[in-house]
């Protein structure tokens, strides 16, 4: 005969092995240091050691506060400001100057559940402007401040202020002086600032950080920081701070931050196409973001590239240039990281 203890001890272990397995929730993240002339010749093992270091650096700070169960807004946000405090990227430490010889920062964020979205341009004075954008979303009625403005309401909300010298780099200030060089003789020639400035290579004309990311919820999020172009006048604003051109996220189809030739993507709505591919035309995220990309930017004669992820964790990083720096990386896998095609 079967004792009563026995007949209990059969019954929950039963329950135990019939009881269904919980699917482990999907996280992933996606950063990308901008996109460019980046001259593989020139780049030496220990130049590409402390772009992969910082790159590494920035997608697994993001990764362990998701896998944490933080959500993807602060993934991003921890990301960026990584590459924010590093002068290897155009962007807070790193920004390159404006002919002027001063820094004018850009940035958004945009949550992929809410739809909400904040962003702010030419700002002078702020540490971080990813920050800042992420205030304007969450503690305004505004989507975008732009200058003083918007350094006054950073100033409201207790953000770190810091004198614009702040954000000085010898090597950016080197291509400064280069670009001036280049503009004043294309200048003297074609008797146009706007023309000669046409004339500039793409080194000068973009480079942007942005992070992507999807936590435990299901919520995606992007966002995006620039340092602008070098040798920019007139208080030019790029893609970056733009919603629906350098920054795009919603859970109904994908979060992309951009990196390239700013006046395209905000032509061409490069973040938002590229998910209202996926939403209205039942795209991959892959085909979508390679279409834009490879096709309807490479036709334009606009150079760059974005990262993008779905709320599945698929993940996808395309460029047109020679180069992007970039990193990933998802459940259960290592983060990797990248800057040249062929990787």
């Amino acid at each position: 005969m079967i004792k009563t203890s026995s007949i209990v001890l059969i019954t929950t272990l039963a329950a135990i092995i019939l009881q269904p397995v919980k699917a482990e929730e999907t996280i992933a993240i996606a950063i990308h240091g901008g996109a460019g002339t980046i001259n593989k010749a020139k780049m030496t093992p220990e130049r590409r050691a402390k772009y992969e270091a910082k790159l590494l650096e920035a997608v697994n700070i993001g990764y362990e506060l998701l896998e944490s169960g933080k959500t993807s807004q602060q993934a991003v946000i921890a990301a960026i400001q990584v590459l924010e405090d590093s002068p290897l990227f155009n962007a807070g430490r790193g920004a390159v100057y404006t002919y002027e010889g001063h820094h004018e920062l850009d940035a958004s964020i945009m949550n992929g559940k809410t739809l909400n979205a904040g962003a702010v341009s030419g700002v002078k004075t702020v540490k971080s402007p990813i920050a800042l954008a992420e205030a304007v979303m969450e503690k305004s009625v505004h989507v975008m401040l732009s200058g003083e403005g918007a350094e006054t309401f950073a100033k409201q909300q207790n953000l770190d202020l810091v004198d614009n010298s702040y954000f000085n780099s010898e090597f950016r200030y080197k291509s400064l002086i280069k670009a001036k060089k280049k503009l004043a003789e294309k200048e003297k020639e074609l008797k146009d600032f706007q023309a000669a400035h046409q004339t500039l290579s793409n080194e000068y004309k973009y480079g942007t950080v942005g992070a992507v990311a999807l936590d435990k919820s299901g919520t995606i999020v992007a966002g995006t920081s620039t340092g602008g172009m070098t040798a920019k006048r007139f208080g030019r604003v790029g893609d970056a701070p733009i919603i629906g051109a350098g920054t795009y996220a919603n859970n109904e189809s994908c979060a992309v931050s951009a990196t390239g030739h700013g006046e395209y993507f905000i032509r061409y709505h490069v973040a938002a196409d590229i998910c209202a591919r996926m939403q209205y035309q039942g795209l991959s995220l892959a085909v979508a973001a390679d279409t834009v990309v490879n096709q309807v930017l490479v036709e334009a004669g606009g150079s760059g590239g974005v990262i993008a992820i779905d709320t599945k964790g698929n993940i996808t990083m395309p460029f047109n240039s020679k180069g992007m720096y970039r990193a990933s990386r998802k459940s259960r896998q290592a983060a990797k990281a990248a800057i040249f095609a062929d990787e």
